[in-house]
């Protein structure tokens, strides 16, 4: 099992959620945190509890990650304590409408496919080169049930986490050679706020999306997580899909009365 101990993690969308659970869970296993987030007065309170509890090193980040200018400019503009990236988690995501194709709203495709792709090539492609040169690091992306399986009124937002799970299989080959890692975590039903955002606040209907499940926690999510990046390093754990028990695939879910 490795350590991570003063080992630097970047963990993007780390104002709640998946985000939020990895920022927790890797402070208790002693690594140093680069936080980022939109929301930066959420992700100050977060910082504030990690301080509270943990006796951890933590450095946080107003980034959106659908900028290609300040994504370069703040990952080159890192101070040196802390440029060396051990680990890079790909967290930031969200889903937006659930209509089908025909009917959809254009702009909301635009923002999943700018943050659940181009964010995540983004963070990849000015991080990966300082593990390369230092021949170590570990790139978790976060992936989705929705990556594997196509469900109706999914459309876009399946395409987007199908294209992560090429991307981690294409990166994972052309680093072959190196001694980077490479892992997607693929979650079904997870709650946190991803049906809020999907429905664009309505939290009656997003509720109605858990309701008479047992679904993941986002620190179930990150657990795994944690599992993953401290194997012995000569292990590559390329993918995992997990769901909660009630959930037999992406449309499968026994829902208790």
């Amino acid at each position: 099992m490795l350590s991570l101990e003063n080992q630097i993690v970047l963990i993007t969308g780390a104002s709640s959620g998946i985000g939020a659970a990895c920022a927790k869970f890797f402070a208790g296993a002693g690594a140093k945190l680069i936080l980022a987030a939109r929301r930066f007065d959420r992700l100050q309170q977060l910082v504030e509890e990690l301080n509270k509890n943990f006796a951890t090193e933590i450095y946080s980040l107003q980034l959106d990650v659908r900028d290609l200018a300040v994504v370069e400019s703040v990952i080159s503009e890192l101070p040196p304590p802390w440029s060396d990236i051990d680990i890079l988690i790909n967290n930031a995501g969200l889903s937006r409408g659930l209509e089908k194709f025909h009917e959809a709203n254009i702009q909301d495709w635009e923002e999943m496919i700018d943050t659940n792709i181009k964010g995540l090539l983004y963070l990849t492609r000015f991080v990966v080169p300082g593990m390369v040169s230092r021949d170590r690091g570990h790139v978790v992306n976060i992936g989705s049930i929705a990556g594997h399986q196509t469900y109706p009124n999914g459309n876009v937002y399946c395409g987007t986490k199908a294209a992560v799970k090429a991307i981690t299989e294409g990166l994972k080959q052309d680093l072959l050679g190196t001694s980077i890692r490479v892992t997607s975590v693929d979650p079904g039903m997870v709650e946190t706020e991803f049906s809020e955002v999907r429905f664009h606040g309505d939290t009656e209907r997003a509720k109605k999306v858990y309701q008479g499940v047992t679904p993941l926690t986002p620190d179930d999510v990150a657990d795994v997580i944690l599992f993953c990046v401290t194997r012995p390093a000569h292990v590559n754990i390329n993918e995992v899909i997990l769901m909660p028990v009630d959930q037999a695939s992406a449309t499968l879910i026994d829902r208790k009365q």
